[in-house]
């Protein structure tokens, strides 16, 4: 059996303690016999603390020789006055740039127990599984040009505006778009492409290409939809998607709508993967720096995102398939961490939820 290495990256915040559970269902599967190695660096502000940079030459070594990335949560408020290219975030950004991770995943499954814990009705989330697709290295978050400078022309010429640019190429839009419909494929068979093709230049390009992309998948079903629209149905009828696929700035808000709709965002993994579905698996949520080191938060989303590391970077989908039954069971058995407790439940700190999740591996 090849041995399979993981670069685990904590970060800031809560970030160390809910990859120290996931790291607990790691090791128990070491023990049933897969072979993983796991090494651990620094990022975010951690790292600029000890490095004087969020993502040091050593960590980008380690995460790019590594087969997947394990991700924590980068960012913490002490470090909002640093300079852009300093701040813990500038760290997600940069290991997206040079491990080419382009296509995000985020599931968002609102498990039966947990639906009265949604914002919803419960008949209107119970059994919802959705997965949005995000490209995740183009559109306005990293076009260019960008910047602040005097206006020139406007409403108010001889002002100070600031300014960014929305761009795609058509390949960036046709290899999202592959990646859209090859997991429709797997699940539901229809995708739903978000845009706002009625006022963007861009998001006339991407659904031409979609649309062109959709004919070498016949047996999966597509339809478009506006993004101002495609908000109002996740809240409406959220059961009605399948796969939804999306440009950079829609996905980022979307995905984030959609984690609510499952009761809480500490619930959701997520992964972003390369051309050879290498990736980082990190939780939806951020680093939470404000219960940081308090043994509260929800180690649930970062188990299930080491879940989706093993199905989609190792090729290890039975061992997937168990971390996933796990915690469907021990929320069967009413444990909660305090983001998802509802009376009549157990109430569990984070190490205790990573050691109930171990025990129901078996």
């Amino acid at each position: 059996m090849p041995t399979h290495h993981i670069a685990v990256l904590p970060g800031d915040g809560i970030g160390p303690e809910i990859v120290a559970e996931a790291v607990k269902v790691l090791q128990r599967l070491s023990k049933d016999g897969l072979d993983l190695q796991l090494e651990f660096a620094d990022v975010g502000g951690a790292a600029y603390a000890k490095h004087g940079h969020p993502l040091p030459e050593a960590t980008l070594a380690l995460a790019k020789k590594a087969d997947a990335v394990l991700f924590g949560a980068v960012g913490d408020w002490k470090y909002d006055n640093l300079e852009r290219h300093l701040r813990p975030e500038q760290a997600i950004l940069g290991l997206r740039k040079h491990l080419g991770l382009f296509a995000n995943l985020r599931p968002a499954i609102c498990y039966a127990e947990l639906a009265a814990a949604s914002s919803l009705k419960p008949e209107l989330v119970g059994g919802l599984d959705i997965l949005i697709v995000r490209e995740l290295t183009g559109d306005i978050y990293f076009g260019q040009p960008r910047g602040r400078r005097t206006a020139s022309d406007g409403h108010f010429p001889g002002s100070e505006e600031g300014f960014d640019t929305m761009r795609y190429s058509r390949p960036e839009i046709e290899r999202i778009a592959h990646v859209a419909f090859q997991a429709a494929r797997k699940r539901g068979k229809k995708v739903t492409s978000v845009d706002k093709a009625n006022v963007l230049e861009t998001s006339q390009l991407w659904r031409e290409v979609v649309t062109q992309v959709a004919q070498q998948y016949p047996d999966v079903q597509l339809d478009h939809m506006y993004v101002d629209n495609a908000a109002m149905q996740l809240v409406k009828a959220p059961k009605s998607f399948d796969v939804i696929v999306t440009g950079n700035l829609f996905g980022d808000i979307l995905s984030d709508e959609a984690a609510m709709l499952t009761g809480s965002i500490g619930m959701l993994p997520s992964a972003s993967l390369d051309a050879n579905n290498k990736g980082l698996f990190e939780p939806s949520h951020g680093s939470a720096p404000d219960i940081a080191g308090q043994g509260v938060a929800n180690p649930l989303a970062t188990i299930l995102s080491a879940a989706m590391l093993l199905r989609y970077s190792l090729g290890q989908p039975q061992a997937a398939d168990r971390i996933g039954a796990a915690v469907q069971r021990v929320l069967a058995d009413g444990l909660r961490t305090p983001d998802i407790y509802a009376p009549g439940t157990t109430k569990v700190g984070t190490a205790q939820m990573g050691d109930a999740v171990v025990r129901a591996m078996g």
